[in-house]
């Protein structure tokens, strides 16, 4: 389609976001960038042209009169807000359930003809995960306000700001172990960043999209004891992997969920019993996209730990 075309972004300063904006802006759209902190988030206006990408406060959270301002005149509305741990007002209910719905229900009164959402591979809405049956209904409430929406369901999103691969290769450079929930066992089919973002784009004017959900998944399953050997071997450190039995990895999501900074909860410890992948229903290759390989992209992000650094300083290199 031609040039010119307005899109309202939410979360699109976050992994997926940013990826999201320069495909829209590359195509373009004209973005009203939506974040809590449009500060932090002004490195998106140099992804397009003069005055293309508009950044602009506003929280899912927040009232049903911002929601209508910042889809106001929009062609296209893209909700990509999603959180692993609660915080405050930040919480899966608002963010996650009622969140999307409130949002497709402004967009559709704004008259806007596309509305994408991410969502999540295990959404479900009775999984005793929180996370997994916020998912769940803010599919089904989304839905209910847009029926023509396209909702996206990714496992694992890999890439150079993952907080996934980073996550675990900063641990490695300082801890002699890695630790394996579950024994490893569950499985995942990590997906690269661009081909979310551009499953996003393409969906916005592919007619079979509408009304549809895909699973946006990689190319091939590993369990988590084979992403963490990938990892270990292209970062190349050597370290121990140790197998941590369910109750007491219940056990520490339940303590570690109580400190300011969680790096596991217990509800994401939920989440781990259950593998990530695939179910065959239609995935990005519905979307004329071929999924790149894990093994082609990962390594390149992850050579600054090869060298002992982290990501953020080859960033700033």
């Amino acid at each position: 389609m031609g040039p010119g075309r307005r899109a309202t972004v939410f979360g699109a300063s976050g992994f997926v976001g940013r990826y999201v904006v320069r495909r829209l802006a590359q195509e373009g759209w004209i973005v009203r960038a939506c974040m809590r902190d449009p500060v932090a988030g002004a490195f998106l206006k140099t992804m397009g042209a003069v005055g293309q990408i508009a950044p602009m406060r506003v929280n899912l959270a927040d009232s049903d009169a911002a929601l209508a301002n910042a889809v106001q005149g929009a062609d296209a509305v893209i909700n990509l807000v999603g959180i692993l741990a609660q915080s405050g007002a930040q919480t899966f209910q608002a963010l996650q359930a009622d969140g999307p719905a409130r949002l497709a229900k402004a967009a559709a009164a704004a008259g806007a003809t596309s509305f994408v959402q991410i969502s999540a591979l295990g959404a479900d809405a009775d999984s005793k995960s929180e996370y997994a049956r916020s998912k769940a209904a803010g599919e089904a409430g989304v839905r209910a306000a847009f029926p023509a929406a396209t909702i996206l369901r990714p496992s694992i999103v890999i890439g150079a700001e993952d907080g996934f691969f980073n996550r675990f290769a900063q641990m490695a450079a300082w801890s002699p172990a890695l630790p394996l929930i579950g024994g490893g066992h569950t499985k995942f089919q990590p997906v690269y960043v661009a081909d979310v973002a551009e499953a996003v784009v393409r969906s916005l004017d592919f007619a079979g999209a509408k009304g549809q959900t895909f699973e946006a998944v990689g190319p091939s399953v590993y369990s988590f004891r084979e992403l963490m050997e990938f990892l270990l071997a292209t970062i190349g450190k050597h370290r121990g992997l140790v197998p941590i039995a369910w109750p007491i990895a219940e056990l520490q999501g339940t303590l570690m969920g109580m400190l300011p900074i969680k790096l596991l909860t217990r509800d994401q410890v939920e989440l781990l019993k259950h593998d990530n992948i695939g179910t065959g229903a239609p995935g990005l290759e519905a979307l004329c996209i071929r999924p790149a390989a894990m093994e082609a992209v990962a390594p390149v992000y992850l050579a600054a730990y090869r060298k002992g650094g982290r990501f953020g300083d080859r960033a700033k290199a």
